[in-house]
């Protein structure tokens, strides 16, 4: 008689041998993700379903309602066990399905710069600058502070701190240097390599 167990997919579970034929990563950890809903009835069961489905083992859910991201979505952490390759796995269901992962993990994004953008933000539709810099899988947008002291008809600025994968800051960049361009915006980077 095998000592592999059936997974919840009916499936023997294979990822609970090591390579080297040891049970070294057969061991559930506890894992969390940081994921940015919709505010729309079914969206917190949709995003929980793939860690279900992966053989996510469920320990609590904190849904954030009263806080909204700055693209106005809300932040649920997320925390259930798994072994490694079933949580990298959950992870890519996640994002697989649309669900925009913040944080999963020791993932969480490693490096921080603040940016200056200048320009017609109002009538480019900073929304959608949001979202496309969001959309970029390098980086988040952890806040924006907005000033627009001639009303929205005229030039505005935007304060935008931004949060990267370890060594995917310059990726970041490059992807708000090119939006930034496209919608005819200044854009003011951080120096960076210099010591205070």
């Amino acid at each position: 008689m095998s000592d592999a167990h059936d997974g919840v997919d009916g499936r023997a579970d294979d990822d609970d041998a090591s390579p080297d034929g040891g049970h070294a990563s057969a061991t559930p950890s506890t894992h969390t993700v940081r994921l940015e809903l919709v505010d729309e009835p079914g969206q917190l069961l949709a995003a929980l379903q793939p860690i279900a489905d992966n053989g996510g083992n469920l320990l609590s859910i904190y849904h954030e309602r009263g806080n909204k991201t700055p693209r106005g979505r809300i932040p649920v952490e997320v925390d259930f066990e798994a072994t490694q390759e079933r949580f990298e796995g959950i992870v890519e269901a996640l994002r697989t399905e649309g669900v925009n992962v913040m944080q999963a993990g020791t993932e969480r994004y490693a490096e921080e710069v603040t940016l200056l953008l200048f320009g017609h933000l109002i009538d480019t539709d900073l929304s959608d600058t949001l979202s496309r810099i969001e959309a970029c899988e390098s980086a988040s947008v952890a806040d924006v502070s907005l000033a627009a002291p001639q009303g929205t008809e005229e030039a505005s600025s935007a304060r935008l701190r931004l949060e990267a994968r370890a060594g995917e800051t310059e990726a970041a960049l490059a992807a708000v240097r090119e939006l930034a361009e496209e919608k005819e915006l200044r854009l003011v980077e951080p120096l960076t390599g210099v010591e205070a």
